[in-house]
């Protein structure tokens, strides 16, 4: 009886344990819910920082204001397709100071269709805007070249339900004809798709 009882206990803080790496979130948009979850246990930096806006409530309110997808990105060699967003550069709203990148290669977290990731500019830059990825994309990964500096980008977890929203977003018109060569321009949405609300589940 006694074994029984300590067997039970061990698979009890196993469960707890389990469920304490992966953090589950909801993101509601003008187009549709979003369900991710996040991987602490393999991306701690990066999902505590992005846990802090969360729980902060600075995303509110953000939204989706980029996408990448086969035509809207001629002037790059190396193709991707993601949405992006974030609380862009409203300066009403907190940023915390810029993370350390968390490589791909440390991490085990690829950026397969669904991760969601943090965008960047150079290494070790990311605070609050990030992407999902709509198919593979192993270009983002340590080693991928879509970045020069062949870091790769944070990813931090995975897209569980809603997919179906993320690709209507991939979808939405932007602002310049298709064909043209402006990054900004080429690939920021016409009317952002704004978020409702971003909490944990």
């Amino acid at each position: 009886m006694f074994r029984q009882l300590i067997a039970l206990f061990v698979t009890l803080l196993i469960t707890i344990s389990a469920h304490a790496e992966t953090v589950k979130v909801k993101l509601e948009t003008t187009m549709g819910d979003i369900h991710i979850d996040l991987y602490a246990d393999k991306a701690p930096v990066t999902v505590a920082n992005f846990l802090k806006y969360i729980d902060g409530g600075y995303l509110d309110g953000g939204s989706f204001y980029r996408v990448v997808h086969m035509k809207n990105q001629e002037q790059n060699d190396i193709k991707i397709q993601v949405i992006q967003g974030g609380i862009s550069g409203d300066s009403d709203v907190a940023q915390f100071e810029p993370i350390t990148l968390e490589r791909t290669n440390d991490t085990g977290i690829k950026h397969l269709d669904g991760a969601i990731s943090m965008a960047r500019g150079g290494p070790d830059t990311a605070s609050s805007e990030f992407f999902i990825c709509i198919n593979d994309q192993s270009s983002l990964d340590f080693g991928g070249m879509r970045n020069a500096d062949g870091q790769g980008f944070a990813a931090f977890g995975m897209v569980t339900k809603g997919m179906d929203v993320v690709r209507a977003i991939q979808a939405v018109k932007t602002d310049t004809p298709e064909g043209t060569l402006e990054y900004t321009s080429g690939q920021s949405v016409l009317d952002p798709v704004n978020f409702k609300s971003f909490t944990r589940e």
